[in-house]
């Protein structure tokens, strides 16, 4: 039976993994992506003491009991700038993140800098791609002049009209374990209390015109995706063996 256990847990801890490959690969070129990778650590062993020499630790047999997801990290590295020419596009040159607001109030941070401008109760916001609202370096919404087009950024994150009217700093923030954030979906994750609080980010620089791409990097995630199957497929055929030998011990009594 134990058999059968060790390699179920393999099964599902290695869908596990493949659903994060998956995921990884398919928001390969998804600005301010960043990819995610699953560890696993052996589940508990047990002992079979050896019938001759029982007392000998040296001929003790260690049976596993499979694996078990360890961690699942999420790579924050840097990807490389794309071009876009658009003024409401972003990135950030350092390890900072903007600040965005839901409509219910919750504080989430991203990388992704694709933004634009969206009128609530006829005032101009500056909002990320899903609506969030964007916000400023003292937590407030920005608001937007009515020719969003015309505003230009500086490396500072304040924001200026032609006319030379500001309209409020984007806020960079930075975190002093960014590796214990939480992912919140579409590219935006949570502080929690092993990432740490939000911290104002000064050495951060904001580059109007370009986005942040991905930092997926294809080769190593396809060179993973063979692995996983190729582990999958060793596992799917020992519980394959596993029931067959059950099957016939069955049959034997």
């Amino acid at each position: 039976m134990q058999s059968l256990y060790t390699a179920a847990s393999g099964l599902l801890n290695q869908q596990k993994r493949l659903d994060t490959l998956a995921s990884n690969i398919a928001n390969s070129n998804t600005p301010g992506f960043k990819s995610t990778r699953i560890d696993f650590k052996d589940t508990l062993y047990s002992t079979m003491v050896d019938p001759v020499l029982a007392n000998s630790a040296e001929n003790n047999l260690l049976v596993g009991s499979g694996v078990d997801v360890d961690a699942t990290n999420i790579d924050f590295s840097q990807g490389a700038d794309v071009e876009t020419g658009l003024p409401l596009d972003f990135a950030i040159e350092g390890d900072g993140f903007f600040q965005v607001q839901k409509d219910d109030g919750e504080i989430l941070y991203t990388r992704s800098g694709s933004f634009s401008t969206a009128t609530v109760d006829n005032v101009n916001y500056l909002v990320t791609a899903q609506g969030y609202f964007v916000l400023d370096n003292e937590g407030n919404k920005i608001k937007m002049p009515d020719n969003a087009s015309a505003v230009s950024v500086s490396k500072d994150g304040v924001i200026s009209a032609d006319d030379g009217t500001q309209y409020g700093t984007i806020g960079i923030v930075r975190f002093s374990n960014p590796g214990g954030l939480a992912a919140a979906g579409d590219t935006s994750y949570s502080a929690t209390g092993a990432s740490g609080e939000a911290e104002k980010d000064t050495s951060s620089i904001v580059v109007q015109g370009k986005l942040e791409n991905s930092n997926v990097d294809l080769a190593q995630e396809l060179t993973l995706l063979i692995r996983s199957q190729r582990a999958y497929s060793l596992a799917s055929r020992a519980l394959t063996t596993t029931d067959d030998m059950m099957g016939l011990a069955n049959n034997m009594q």
